[in-house]
């Protein structure tokens, strides 16, 4: 526990002095962002540098290579992940810059390169026998077997996008990603010490909790300077990196279905432009005065940091619920 959260402290210290060196340079190179033109609200907002990602994504990987013990398996496997997709995220954004516009890749570029991607991680912690999942709020273990796989692809594909559908206001996707990762750390570590114990695997979930704490910790820097009003935007970089590192942990860490509890504000962005979309196209009303969900409520008149303090606390409930099955009778 000690090195996790030597870890942590150092990761956050990381991010937040490497934030005050990243805003200036990307101010500098002019990597700024294209606002949607029909997000009245950010009008003021375009302009803002973006690839932010960067802040949290190096002392991440960083700080975690640190202090990893062992053979870090499944670490490695997360930390794979969130660097494979932030590259994707890279990509969006320099097409972005470039162009001078809000669409990068064509939605079946990133279909392709988040589903190969997808694929390859799955395939791998596959083929290392990490195919049992726990039921959430149970201690009950499920073996997917072969069904690991496809499912594997089909959650990762709906995080990364979940998330990158939730990063539309400052500090949000960062809040709610620093909490679920914290929470992730804590019911990872509540498996090592009140479940019966796996001696083989134990030293790389203790990896895998510190891998998560330290990303939290890095987001904790990350938002000095992306809370409203933001300094920077995390962009596709960012956003992406996080999906993927936020699916990685729970399925290596046999945690897959309580990904919709501890994301229960991701599952709230996407569902929110699934129903849009399908009510719209079926009825050509909307439910929402705008999708994902948290502009719904910008709409209706509430702050950005008040939206972002409901979505956290949300997250922190689900949290604590998600973990009471772990502390015993």
């Amino acid at each position: 526990m000690k090195t996790i959260v030597i870890a942590a402290l150092l990761s956050f210290l990381f991010a937040a002095a490497f934030g005050k060196v990243a805003v200036a340079l990307l101010k500098k190179y002019r990597l700024s962002q294209t606002i949607l033109f029909y997000v009245a609200e950010h009008k003021e907002k375009n302009g803002t540098p973006t690839m932010g990602g960067v802040i949290f994504i190096i002392p991440t990987v960083a700080v975690s290579l640190l202090f990893l013990q062992g053979s870090g398996t499944f670490a490695y496997v997360s930390l794979g992940a969130l660097a494979v997709f932030a590259l994707i995220g890279f990509l969006d954004d320099l097409i972005k810059i470039k162009y001078r516009k809000n669409e990068g890749l064509t939605a079946w570029q990133k279909i392709v390169f988040q589903s190969v991607s997808a694929l390859i991680v799955t395939v791998f912690a596959y083929r290392i026998g990490m195919t049992e999942q726990y039921i959430p709020f149970t201690r009950i273990k499920l073996d997917l077997g072969v069904w690991f796989v496809p499912l594997g692809v089909i959650v990762f594909l709906a995080t990364t996008n979940c998330v990158n559908l939730t990063d539309g206001l400052d500090g949000l996707a960062a809040t709610t990603s620093a909490v679920y990762l914290l929470f992730a750390a804590i019911m990872i570590f509540c498996q090592i010490n009140f479940l019966p114990p796996d001696i083989n695997a134990a030293a790389e979930y203790k990896n895998l909790a510190l891998t998560c704490a330290t990303c939290s910790a890095a987001l904790g820097g990350y938002l000095l300077y992306n809370t409203n009003k933001a300094s920077v935007f995390m962009g596709d970089t960012g956003s992406l990196a996080l999906g993927g590192f936020n699916a990685s942990v729970m399925l290596v860490s046999g945690n897959v279905f309580c990904i919709p509890v501890l994301g229960v504000t991701f599952v709230m962005s996407g569902l929110s432009v699934i129903i849009q979309v399908f009510h719209y196209k079926r009825t050509e009303k909307r439910v929402f005065l705008m999708a994902p969900l948290h502009h719904h409520f910008q709409h209706k008149g509430y702050s950005e940091s008040k939206i972002t303090f409901a979505y956290k606390a949300l997250c922190v409930a689900f949290g604590l619920a998600a973990i009471l099955v772990f502390l015993g009778d």
